[in-house]
Formats: structure tokens, sequence, C-alpha cells
């Protein structure tokens, strides 16, 4: 029979692919997106458009009345304070159960949140889901945060929370910048590294997804999301999208210092101007944390998940992908 999903945030980038997938499934897929967001990735992709926004009560019930499933990815990466993140990502998420839990028909929540919320790892250990949060910017705080209001309430909706690493594919606008620093003929090398970082394809993830929207394990639970074999670190992630590119760019090494002297020059022009640069305070902490890893083990116990696509390839095809739609 099939899912009637709600997705949140379905105009980004997880969010379409999510879409996608379910809508090959002949899910029955509802998109919330805010009024005037851009949805031409839904393009093509059968879903019904319900305009709303997490951070107006009011414009979730007609969204979630009748669903099975609500993904909740609605959320901000970027904001000047701290009220900006937690406005979005953690009352956001509050508003939403609250409607869901008004709708009578106790739809299960997938949270999507984040490694984030754990802080930086080990570069020797990567992160377990019993670790305790300890993020250590405002974003992480604050998907930390949702985590803990959406299991808040488990007594009244099924909840489970999957938390991605640091994504890779086609639509992908976070990782952009390093594609485009090698099509300027430039390898970005972090002095004091290597700093080891776990990643994962789209696809995968959006398996992950679905999956926990469907396991009866899944309930109460939440679960990294990891690419296969080992973690990567920037240098080799630059270096398998300058192959990819048929490019050989020359190393720049940036000391710790410089960088985040850059990315305080780049958060003061995007005060002054509104325009959102790739460079900001928040990536230059994420890039010289020590690593950024995390296990995929309880995912594959509880819930026989084993992800399908090498890092690699997502690194290929995001910069085909980019080329071919003019991203680069």
């Amino acid at each position: 029979m099939p899912m009637r999903a709600l997705i949140t945030g379905a105009g980004g980038f997880l969010g379409i692919w999510l879409t996608r997938a379910l809508a090959a499934r002949g899910d029955k897929v509802t998109c919330l997106l805010r009024r005037g967001s851009d949805a031409s990735g839904l393009e093509g992709i059968p879903h019904t458009r319900v305009e709303g926004d997490v951070t107006q009560g009011a414009s979730l019930a007609p969204a979630v009345a009748g669903q099975d499933v609500v993904f909740h990815l609605a959320g901000v990466r970027r904001g000047a304070t701290r009220e900006d993140f937690m406005r979005v990502n953690a009352e956001g998420t509050r508003l939403l159960c609250e409607a869901m839990v008004a709708s009578g028909s106790r739809p299960r929540l997938v949270l999507v949140g984040s490694l984030a919320a754990m802080g930086p790892s080990s570069p020797t250990r990567p992160h377990v889901e019993e670790d305790p949060f300890q993020p250590y910017e405002w974003y992480g705080e604050s998907k930390a945060e949702a985590e803990r209001i959406a299991f808040s309430y488990g007594d009244r909706l099924p909840v489970t929370v999957s938390r991605p690493p640091r994504i890779l594919g086609p639509w992908d606008r976070e990782n952009l910048a390093f594609f485009r620093l090698a099509t300027k003929g430039i390898r970005l090398e972090l002095a004091g590294g290597p700093r080891p970082l776990t990643m994962v394809d789209v696809e995968d993830v959006v398996d992950a997804l679905i999956l926990q929207a469907e396991h009866p394990r899944a309930v109460g639970e939440a679960f990294f999301c990891a690419g296969p074999g080992d973690p990567l670190s920037l240098e080799s992630v630059q270096d398998l999208g300058a192959r990819a590119l048929g490019l050989s760019p020359r190393t720049v090494r940036v000391s710790p210092w410089l960088l985040t002297a850059l990315a305080s020059a780049a958060d003061g022009v995007s005060r002054v101007t509104g325009r959102k640069l790739p460079l900001s305070r928040k990536m230059a902490r994420q890039l010289l944390a020590p690593a950024w890893t995390c296990s995929g083990a309880k995912a594959e116990r509880l819930l026989g998940f084993r992800p399908q696509r090498g890092v690699e390839d997502a690194v290929r095809r995001s910069a085909e992908w980019y080329r071919e739609h003019g991203w680069l």
C-alpha cells in the first residue's frame, strides 16, 4: 500500500532526492514549501505542494493531515545569531510535533538531525550514538535541541532520528566551493592535518530515511548514516573532484589563523551585503576540527542498513553534475 508522506524542506538538496525516491516507489508525496521558495528541483516529480513554514504553526495543520510519515528536513545551516538557528531548527521541530499530535493520526516522525549535534570526534575514534551531545557552534546546538524536542513527544508520536555526516551528490551546494576552487586551479591544504571526515552519498541517506520510516525497530532510536569505507580528508575529496574534472590544481597551504581571518572577513561582507558567501566562521571551525567521523554499526545491527555507494563515486557524480548544469 502506498505510503502517504510529508516532506518539510522538500526543495533542498536532500529533499529533492527523497521526493524523487518516494515518488518512484508510488508513494503519495506532499511537499511543504515556503511561499516564494525555489522548487525547481522538484519539477517533473509527482507531488502535492502545500505552502507553509515550520516557524508558523498554523500553516502546518493542512500539511500533516492524513499523513503516515513526516520527514522533517527543513532547517537553516547559516544564521547571524543563536536565535536564528533555534527558532527554525529547534522551535520549528516543536511546532511540527504539536501539529502532528493535534492531527490525531499519530504519523511517524523521521527527523533529519546532524553529526554536528555531537560535535567533532577524535581522529582515532568515530562517534557512536551513545556519545553525549557536545556541539561547539550554534547550528549543532540547535540540531541537538531539535532531537531532544522530538523525542520528548515519544509518548504521543513514533519518532526516529537520522544523523548524517557531510552529504555528497548532485544538487549539493555545501561542498560546491571546493569543486569551484579546483576549476580556478587551487587545491586547498589546511596545515596541521589530515582531519578525517565521514561522508555519505545522498542516495544512501535517502535509503536510510525510508528504512527508518518503515522499520519497527527504528522507533525511539537515533542512527548515524555513514558512508562505506574509511573516512576521507578535505584534501582527498578535492583530489577526487579534480580528477573527475580532469584538472591538476596547484596546492595552496593555508594556516588555521589565516583561514579564521578570511572567514571573519567573509562574515563581515555577508552582514553588510546580505550575500551568503561560501566561507564563514562556522565553516572554518568545522574545517579546523580534529575530525568529523561517525560509525554506522548501529544502523546495520538494528535495521540491517548497509550503504551501497562509495564516496569516491559520489564525488565523481557531483563533479559531473555540477559541470553539466553550469554550476562550475
